[in-house]
C-alpha cells in the first residue's frame, strides 16, 4: 500500500455516511448503559477521529510489514494477548551431491500451554530427524565405498488440523533407495485439555478395532468396485503377487482428526496395497462410530 492508496482509504472512510436508522439504536444503548445520551453527539466525533487514527495506524502496520524486513522481524518480538499455537519449521538438513540427495525439516510446535508436553514433542520431532540424517549420512558413506548408487530421504511435516480445540501434525519420510518407500507418523494434540490424544482414549471400550476394520474392508471393496485401479490387500479383491490379506487395524494404528472433525485412519505405503497406491487414508463415517465415542468434543 503506498501513500496514494492510503489517502484514498482515508477519503472512502470519512465519506461512509452512517444510516440514519443506526442513531437511534446507539442512542437507546448509550442511554441503557448510564451514559448521558446529549454528550454522545460531542463524543461522537472524538470517537471519529480515534477510529481515523485506527485505520491510519492499521495502514501504516500493514505498510511497514510488507515493506521492512526489520520493521516485521521487530514486530515479531511484540507479545500477542492470548496464545497462539503454530508449527514451525525448526532445522534443515539438506544435501545434493550427485546420487545423493537429502531435504530434512524438523517440525517444532510452539505456543502450546503445556510446554512439558510442547517440550517433549519438539525434542521427539528433533532426536528422530538427526538419527534419520545420521543414518543417510552412514549408508552414503557405505554405498561410496562399494562403488557408487543412489540414495536419497526426503521428510518433512504437514498440518491436517489446527482450530481452537485441535493441532494434528504429520510427519513424513520418504526413502529412495532403488525404489521408494514412504511412512507417516501423526501427533493429535488438543489445546484446551493440553494433552496428546491416543486412538483407544477417543472410545469407550475397545470395539472401535473391528468397528473400524469393519469399515475400512467395505470402503476398500467399495471403491475397488468404482475402480479397478484401486486396490488393496483385502479379501474380495484379487491381486497378482496377494501379500497377507487385511482384517484388522491395530488398536494404536496411525490416525489423525482432520479440519471438518473427522477420524482418518492412515496407513504406511506397502501396508495395506501395492506400492503405487502410496499412503492411503480412510476417513471413518461418524454415524458408524458415534455410539462408542467417548464424547463429540473432537469428532462429529
Amino acid at each position: 500500500m503506498n501513500a496514494e492508496e492510503f489517502e484514498q482509504l482515508k477519503k472512502d472512510y470519512l465519506g461512509t455516511p452512517i444510516p440514519e436508522e443506526l442513531d437511534p439504536v446507539v442512542k437507546k444503548a448509550l442511554k441503557k448503559g448510564g451514559i448521558n445520551v446529549s454528550k454522545y453527539n460531542s463524543r461522537s466525533k472524538a470517537l471519529k477521529a480515534a477510529a481515523v487514527f485506527l485505520v491510519a495506524s492499521l495502514a501504516l502496520l500493514i505498510v511497514g510489514v510488507n515493506t521492512s524486513p526489520v520493521f516485521a522481524q521487530a514486530m515479531l518480538k511484540i507479545p500477542l494477548v492470548g496464545s497462539i499455537v503454530e508449527v514451525v519449521t525448526f532445522r534443515e538438513y539438506k544435501l545434493d551431491e550427485d546420487t545423493f540427495k537429502v531435504n530434512i525439516k524438523v517440525p517444532a510446535i510452539k505456543g502450546l500451554e503445556n510446554k512439558d508436553l510442547e517440550n517433549s514433542l519438539n525434542e521427539k520431532y528433533l532426536q528422530e530427524d538427526e538419527k534419520l540424517y545420521a543414518q543417510f549420512q552412514t549408508e552414503m558413506e557405505d554405498i561410496k565405498a562399494k562403488g557408487g548408487g543412489h540414495l536419497g530421504v526426503d521428510s518433512g511435516y504437514v498440518v491436517k488440523a489446527d482450530n481452537e480445540r485441535i493441532l494434528s501434525i504429520g510427519r513424513y519420510v520418504v526413502n529412495t533407495v532403488g525404489s521408494s518407500s514412504t511412512t507417516f507418523q501423526y501427533d493429535t494434540i488438543d489445546k484446551k485439555k493440553k494433552v496428546l490424544l491416543t486412538l483407544p482414549s477417543l472410545f469407550k471400550d475397545d470395539s472401535y478395532v473391528n468397528v473400524i476394520s469393519d469399515n475400512i474392508k467395505s470402503q476398500m471393496l467399495q471403491q475397488h468396485q468404482a475402480d479397478e485401479n484401486k486396490t488393496y490387500w483385502v479379501k474380495g479383491i484379487e491381486t497378482e503377487g496377494f501379500e497377507e490379506s487385511f482384517e484388522k487395524i491395530s488398536p494404536k494404528q496411525n490416525f489423525y482428526i482432520n479440519s471438518d472433525n473427522k477420524l482418518v485412519i492412515s496407513f504406511d505405503k506397502y501396508e495395506v496395497a501395492p506400492g503405487y497406491m502410496g499412503v492411503v487414508d480412510f476417513v471413518i463415517p461418524t454415524e458408524v462410530i458415534a455410539d462408542i465415542l467417548v464424547g463429540n468434543e473432537y469428532i462429529n
